[in-house]
């Protein structure tokens, strides 16, 4: 193996990202000479639209995936609250990385924290998940959605006489921005997307030397935990956009998981927990996600979609 190419998107987020696994694949095969390839998603591509409008989930990833079964290039490096449930066929995850920080995080204005927020107070955000549970949490202040890289999202505080905006650790953490963050968001206010602080190496089946020179680069608990949330979500199914959250919790053996549905104006929020062992990761996902549809999520499921 002498030459790797990785793909990628080219925000400053995802080339952060990637410079990271090219640093950690070079001391993995120091003889490999490690390339970046910058990809345009959809979802670079249509900034002046909604997520939904342009496909959802998935739509940061798509073209990247393309480039990888075209054998245009050998890796790809992705967040993995990007990625859809299904792993098109012939491309496999070869490596899910140690964790960062899960939590979502508030930027606002004048460091004013979420609970004392204004009445009407406009917050901005790119997602349904996290507008459903502040919806939920404050039915009275308004969300705006709102598309384009972190730096630019946080701007809009400004620009667009936002009172603050919902974003992730991660990111924020992985960019040098700790230090404009007014609040964390814990998990029990605000459940993480699936996958959220996970970056997952994509590769196509049949390149076992590869995947050999990833594996090395696994997190074993984070990849259990990712797998759980991506099995919930799966079974929830792709076809209705409504709001998904999840959010694996290793200890030892034993596996907590957590998971909900909600509407996106957040009047229903679906959120139930169980635990099992290290083994049952995935038909955990599974069950979780039936018992959220037994406890009204078929219903919402067939109200909105």
């Amino acid at each position: 193996m002498t030459n790797i190419k990785i793909g990628t998107r080219g925000s400053k987020l995802a080339l952060t990202q990637t410079n990271f696994v090219a640093d950690k694949l070079k001391k993995a095969i120091p003889d490999a000479e490690v390339e970046i390839c910058v990809i345009k998603t959809s979802g670079d591509i249509m900034q002046d639209v909604s997520l939904l409008t342009i496909g959802g989930q998935g739509v940061f990833v798509k073209e990247i995936e393309e480039a990888l079964l075209s054998e245009k290039i050998d890796l790809a490096v992705h967040s993995m609250k990007d990625v859809p449930g299904e792993n098109p066929e012939g491309l496999i995850f070869s490596a899910i990385l140690p964790r960062e920080d899960v939590r979502d995080v508030l930027v606002s204005r004048n460091n004013i924290k979420l609970e004392f927020m204004p009445k009407g107070a406009k917050i901005g955000t790119g997602s349904q998940r996290r507008g459903a549970q502040i919806k939920a949490l404050l039915p009275d202040v308004s969300i705006v959605p709102l598309r384009g890289n972190i730096e630019t999202r946080i701007k809009k505080i400004e620009t667009e006489n936002i009172n603050g905006v919902i974003l992730a650790a991660a990111g924020m953490k992985r960019n040098g921005l700790t230090e404009k963050i007014t609040q964390f968001l814990p998990v029990e206010t605000m459940l993480p997307a699936v996958g959220q602080g996970a970056l997952g190496l994509q590769i196509r089946k049949n390149d076992d030397e590869l995947a050999k020179a990833c594996a090395v680069l696994n997190d074993a608990a984070t990849s259990v935990e990712v797998a759980a949330e991506r099995a919930f979500l799966r079974t929830l199914g792709g076809g209705c956009r409504l709001p998904i959250a999840a959010l694996g919790k290793l200890d030892g053996q034993m596996l907590t998981l957590e998971g909900m549905l909600a509407a996106p104006n957040g009047t229903t929020v679906i959120r139930e927990k169980i635990s099992g062992t290290i083994k049952d990761a995935e038909e955990m996902g599974k069950k979780l996600a039936e018992i959220v549809l037994d406890k009204g999520g078929r219903r919402l499921m067939d109200l909105m979609c």
